[in-house]
C-alpha cells in the first residue's frame, strides 16, 4: 500500500504542466519558461512568483533550485527540412563540430518538406526533453515555433524569424538575387527568368529580390517566375515548360542548385549548351556546384558557419542570453554556367 501511494504521488508531480505553474503563479506559460532555463529577463517579483508556484505545485522542483544547467541532457535536437539538398548537409557539420565541442549531441530529424511532418519531429524532440531545438529551412508555421519557444530556446537557420522566444540565422537572400540578376543582366541578358522554391525557407525572400532588381535594371517586361520546389524535379519542369518557347529565356537564377541542376538537365536533354544556349545561375554554393563537370555559376552563402552561428545561439541562450536574428551577407561565384546571350 506505501509502495502505491508513492506511485500514485510521483504520477501526480509529473503530471503538473508549465500551464498549471503559470495559472498558480498568474503570469504566462512563456514567463515560466525563462524562468525555468535560468534567463535573467523575468523580474524578481515574476520570478518568485513562479518559484514559489513550481515549489508547492512539486513541479521541476530541483530545476527551480538549482538552475536548468545543472540537469541538461546535453542534447539539441537538430530538425531537416530536405535530406536529398547537400545545403542541409554542409550546415549540419557545422552545427554538430560546434555542439560536439561544447559536449552536446544532436538528435537528428527530417521533415520530409513537410510541415506536418516536421511537427511530429518537433513532438519527439520535446519528449525527448533536448535542451534546445535547432530547425533548418523549417516550414512550420510561425505560431508553431513560438509555442516550441515558450518550452525550450529555438533557432532557425536559413528562414529569418522574429519573436521573443525565437532566434534565427540566415543569409540576406534579397540581396543574393540581386547579385545573380546583375550579373546576368551585365552579360546582356534579358529574358531572365527565376524558378522559385514554392513554400521552402527564403523562397518568398528571393523571389521577391529577383522582381525588385529585374525592375530596378528596367526589365520588369521580362519578369517571368515560374512556380517550383528546392528540387531537381521542379528545375526541370520549370525548364522544359519554357525552353520550346520563341521567346524562351536566356537566362535562369533558380532558387537553389539542386534546381539549377535540374535546369540545366533539361536543356541538356534539348541539345542546349550551357552556357553558349542558356544560363543558369543556383543559390547556395554547396559542394554540387563546384563539381567539374557542373561548374555552376551560384550565390554562396556561409553554409557550415550558420550552423555553427546557431548552434552557438542556442548555448547562449540556456546560459540566458536574449535570441537575436543574424543575417550572413551572400556573395557571387562566377564559374562556367553564365555567358553572353
Amino acid at each position: 500500500m506505501a509502495v502505491d501511494r508513492v506511485r500514485r504521488s510521483r504520477d501526480a508531480v509529473q503530471r503538473v504542466t508549465m500551464d498549471d505553474v503559470a495559472a498558480a503563479a498568474g503570469v504566462s506559460r512563456a514567463l515560466v519558461s525563462l524562468v525555468m532555463r535560468g534567463s535573467e529577463r523575468p523580474s524578481a517579483a515574476s520570478r518568485a512568483a513562479v518559484l514559489a508556484a513550481a515549489e508547492r505545485l512539486g513541479y521541476r522542483r530541483n530545476l527551480a533550485a538549482s538552475r536548468l544547467a545543472s540537469l541538461r541532457t546535453m542534447t539539441i535536437g537538430l530538425l531537416l527540412d530536405d535530406l536529398h539538398n547537400p545545403w542541409y548537409a554542409e550546415l549540419a557539420d557545422g552545427a554538430h563540430d560546434t555542439a560536439e565541442k561544447a559536449g552536446y549531441h544532436l538528435l537528428l530529424a527530417t521533415g520530409l518538406r513537410s510541415a506536418a511532418v516536421e511537427s511530429q519531429a518537433v513532438d519527439t524532440f520535446l519528449a525527448s526533453q533536448v535542451d534546445a531545438i535547432l530547425v533548418a529551412g523549417c516550414r512550420l508555421p510561425l505560431e508553431r515555433l513560438e509555442s516550441v519557444g515558450a518550452e525550450v530556446p529555438v533557432v532557425s537557420a536559413g528562414r529569418a524569424l522574429s519573436g521573443a522566444m525565437l532566434g534565427s540565422v540566415s543569409a540576406d537572400d534579397a540581396e543574393g538575387a540581386r547579385l545573380a540578376v546583375r550579373h546576368l543582366h551585365a552579360l546582356g541578358h534579358r529574358r531572365i527568368a527565376h524558378v522559385d522554391g514554392g513554400k521552402g525557407a527564403g523562397a518568398a525572400t528571393r523571389r521577391a529580390g529577383y522582381v525588385s532588381a529585374m525592375r530596378s535594371a528596367g526589365l520588369a517586361d521580362h519578369v517571368q517566375v515560374i512556380p517550383g520546389d528546392f528540387t531537381e524535379k521542379a528545375g526541370a519542369r520549370a525548364a522544359e515548360r519554357t525552353l520550346g518557347r520563341p521567346d524562351r529565356p536566356t537566362a535562369y537564377f533558380t532558387a537553389n542548385d539542386l534546381v539549377a541542376v535540374g535546369v540545366i538537365d533539361a536543356a541538356d536533354r534539348r541539345g542546349l549548351r550551357v552556357p553558349d544556349d542558356v544560363s543558369v545561375v543556383g543559390y547556395d554554393n554547396t559542394a554540387l556546384a563546384g563539381l567539374g563537370h557542373i561548374d555552376l555559376t551560384t550565390v554562396a552563402q556561409p553554409n557550415a558557419e550558420m550552423g555553427r552561428v546557431a548552434v552557438e545561439m542556442l548555448l547562449g541562450a540556456l546560459d540566458g542570453r536574449p535570441l537575436v536574428h543574424r543575417a550572413m551577407r551572400p556573395r557571387l561565384v562566377v564559374r562556367g554556367t553564365t555567358g553572353s546571350p
